[in-house]
């Protein structure tokens, strides 16, 4: 099953730190497999943010009014996506997101685009509609209904979020501090604030969460973040490359 695999999504094992199908003792650890050290370089950049995925761009851009942009003729709002918690939607008013998706074929650990310190985590239940591009294009607010996991962070240039969205066919979301989160599903929102002597401190490149198979990926920043000019739909990016800059 996993040559097939790696063959019909034409899939780099020599990227990978186990390289042959028969080293996996699992579908799903094939999977979430780990890379060998250094095949994707950090940005070290003081003020840059690097992609936190291997995957393309579905949409990038500026909040406004508290709106994202999710594909021609549909938004949905950032208190939404976040978990209805006002004070969290508020902080990225007018500023900048993200949205990037994970297909089959890519690696799917999640790392951090910022040195960061972690405040709150929200889990919010949903559906799972499919997140490939042309159910984007049709289904109304679809990363706002489906299951998610809500990261906040606060870095240097103010406050992060990073969205893990479920999807058709997504086993689990897991994060680095918490394991397993999903599943059991749940049936109701669960918000959970860190305090400060808890220190969950994690540095640019560091992974945080996985997917146990493909979803997206939305990171909200605060006003002052610019992406890069080349990004647009369609974009490809790597884990670890430069794509946006904060004064």
């Amino acid at each position: 099953m996993i040559r097939g695999f790696a063959s019909l999504f034409d899939i780099d094992l020599k990227e990978a730190r186990l390289q042959s199908p028969t080293d996996y003792k699992t579908f799903n650890e094939f999977f979430t497999r780990e890379l060998k050290p250094q095949s994707r370089p950090i940005d070290n950049l003081d003020n840059g943010l690097c992609s936190p995925v291997d995957g393309c761009v579905s949409q990038i851009g500026s909040i406004k009014s508290g709106q994202i942009f999710q594909a021609k003729g549909f938004e949905y709002t950032a208190l939404d996506l976040l978990g209805g918690r006002t004070s969290d939607a508020e902080a990225f008013d007018d500023g900048a997101f993200a949205t990037l998706y994970l297909s089959p074929r890519d690696y799917h650990r999640i790392h951090m685009p910022a040195d960061a310190k972690l405040q709150s985590m929200h889990y919010v239940p949903g559906r799972l509609f499919s997140v490939a591009p042309h159910t984007v294009r049709t289904v109304p607010r679809l990363f706002a209904r489906n299951e998610r996991v809500v990261a906040i962070f606060d870095c240097a240039a103010g406050k992060l979020a990073m969205v893990l969205v479920g999807a058709i066919n997504v086993a689990a979301i897991e994060t680095v501090w918490a394991g397993l989160i999903t599943p059991p599903t749940a049936q109701q929102i669960k918000h959970l604030d860190y305090s400060p002597d808890q220190q969950i401190e994690l540095k640019k490149g560091d992974e945080m969460g996985r997917f146990n198979m493909g979803s997206t990926v939305i990171l909200l920043m605060q006003r002052g973040t610019s992406w890069h000019s080349s990004l647009q739909e369609g974009s490809s990016v790597r884990m670890g490359e430069l794509i946006g800059e904060f004064q």
